[in-house]
């Protein structure tokens, strides 16, 4: 069967948006759940894209979203979890680990059974496991296990990226940010390793596996060709933009201390306590990117990305996949 159909959520999230732009040029036809129509408008001018406001968490909608698919992504995650995330009311959960990395697959899998569509992709994470310290890290993990327990009905493929980066990440782009603001960084967890994946390298193994057979019932990890020290790509962000800062790596412990006083940071969370438990074990796959999806892109290739100011950082990659 050739998927023509693709029902993506997450679709309006950073990978959701190279992903999508690419699968319109191939023209490929895309709907993308939203709770706000507003909030990925940008994605309503690409053609055979359609906007739905929608509940994805409502089981009814889901349904509905999934029917006369050919396809379904899932690339809905957290980095952190919402101070609210910890209540019992349903509707505040919505920010938690739990719902978002667990209860949502669990949805989404028995929404594709009913709908009979075929196809099921998902967005895992490298390190994903449900033993780890990290709270991220077992909530991907229990996620990924309930998609690939279903591979005797569906025919799903698992991704596990390293961090992404690329044009509207929030990885990279927030070191440069911070940067910005005092000559010495002290950094916590600076000698995690990271094998960092480019978020084009990304979209093309999602888009290139949909129509795959061989990927069926298969996990992969996603990584760039190089391993990189967390002190070594804040160094590199530095040198993009001509900036001249002292990188600090800190020690575990002090690290830990600086990532609890990090999380009471009012708005984007530089660090927190559970990210500070997922960088104890190195994100990397000695493996590589996967030949079957080409070949992965180096980070010093393309991390002048990082000059563009403010949103037009990530119009680039939006262009270019437009053909622009």
């Amino acid at each position: 069967m050739t998927i023509q159909s693709i029902c993506i959520l997450g679709g309006g999230g950073f990978v959701g948006h190279h992903l999508v732009a690419l699968l319109a040029a191939r023209g490929l036809n895309i709907r993308v759940p939203a709770r706000r129509r507003e909030a990925v408008k940008d994605l309503s001018v690409l053609p055979s894209v359609e906007i739905v406001e929608a509940d994805i968490h409502d089981p009814a909608s889901l349904k509905a979203l999934c029917n006369g698919m050919d396809a379904v992504i899932n690339l809905v995650g957290l980095l952190h979890e919402s101070d609210s995330g910890k209540s019992d009311n349903a509707q505040a959960r919505r920010g938690s680990f739990q719902h978002a990395h667990v209860e949502l697959p669990r949805k989404v899998v028995q929404a594709c059974k009913e709908a009979g569509v075929p196809r099921l992709l998902h967005m895992s994470a490298l390190g994903a496991e449900v033993n780890s310290r990290s709270a991220y890290q077992r909530s991907k993990g229990a996620g990924e296990a309930l998609v690939m327990q279903a591979a005797d009905q569906l025919a799903v493929t698992v991704f596990r990226p390293s961090v992404i980066f690329g044009p509207g990440d929030s990885f990279l782009t927030m070191f440069a940010d911070v940067l910005k603001l005092a000559p010495v960084m002290p950094l916590a967890g600076g000698n995690a390793r990271f094998q960092p994946v480019f978020v084009g390298d990304v979209a093309r193994a999602f888009a290139d596996a949909l129509d795959l057979q061989e990927s069926h019932g298969q996990s992969y990890n996603l990584c760039g060709p190089k391993v990189y020290t967390l002190a070594e790509l804040v160094r590199l962000t530095a040198a993009s933009l001509d900036m001249c800062r002292v990188i600090v790596p800190l020690g575990e412990t002090p690290s830990y201390f600086f990532a609890m006083l990090m999380e009471l940071k009012p708005g984007q969370k530089i660090m927190t306590r559970d990210n500070h438990y997922a960088m104890l074990t190195d994100n990397i796959c000695p493996q590589g990117f996967p030949p079957l999806f080409g070949k992965a892109t180096a980070l010093e290739s393309v991390i002048g990305y990082l000059k563009e100011a403010g949103p037009r950082r990530g119009y680039t990659a939006y262009r270019a996949h437009a053909g622009r």
